[in-house]
């Protein structure tokens, strides 16, 4: 049962690893990368779908984004969908393909950014907590109900505690990652 309970806990906490990653590939850097078009939704004959799903996104170079819809009539709705999304890009239609250059990062927003990705950090060093506090109470139950003795229970939490601080330090550290990116000019 503590191996099962130790092996969930750390499959979990990694998941929240995995999903920090993939909001830090949100923030966006000077740099162009196509991560951060994943979460546009385009009107596709009235359905919302993914970007990716209706277009070929690749680099042009690297500050520069092209998006190559795969219907020539969805590259104004494409485009359209690129200018209202929340990320503050200004596309634009070149022949059959919609070019998203990368406009270069002032410090006011770069420090507005890295607050954005310090919340992230937070929220996901509470959730890896949270998985600590929830495979602390699965422990108390089973020695409630006799499943496992208190000397059991107690090797567990510290194995769990140091699982904890293992993730957590393993956020701070893309959390350093991340604002060194976004400090480099």
């Amino acid at each position: 049962m503590i191996p099962e309970l130790k092996k969930t806990t750390e499959q979990k906490m990694q998941k929240t690893l995995e999903s920090l990653k993939a909001d830090f590939g949100k923030v966006r850097t000077g740099r162009a990368h196509t991560g951060i078009l994943d979460h546009i939704q385009v009107d596709y004959y009235g359905s919302m779908v993914p970007l990716s799903q209706v277009a070929n996104v690749t680099l042009i170079d690297a500050r520069a984004i092209g998006v190559q819809p795969w219907e020539k009539k969805m590259l104004s709705v494409v485009e359209k969908a690129i200018r209202d999304s929340d990320l503050g890009l200004n596309p634009s239609a070149m022949g059959d393909i919609v070019r998203v250059p990368m406009p270069p990062l002032t410090e006011e927003r770069r420090k507005e950014l890295i607050k954005v990705v310090r919340g992230e950090a937070e929220n996901a060093r509470v959730a890896v907590r949270n998985l600590r506090r929830d495979a602390n109470n699965a422990l108390k139950e089973a020695v409630k109900e006799k499943e496992i003795s208190e000397d059991d229970e107690r090797r567990a939490q510290d194995d769990v505690q140091k699982l904890t601080d293992r993730y957590i330090a393993e956020v701070d550290k893309q959390l350093a990652q991340k604002e060194q990116d976004l400090m480099a000019v």
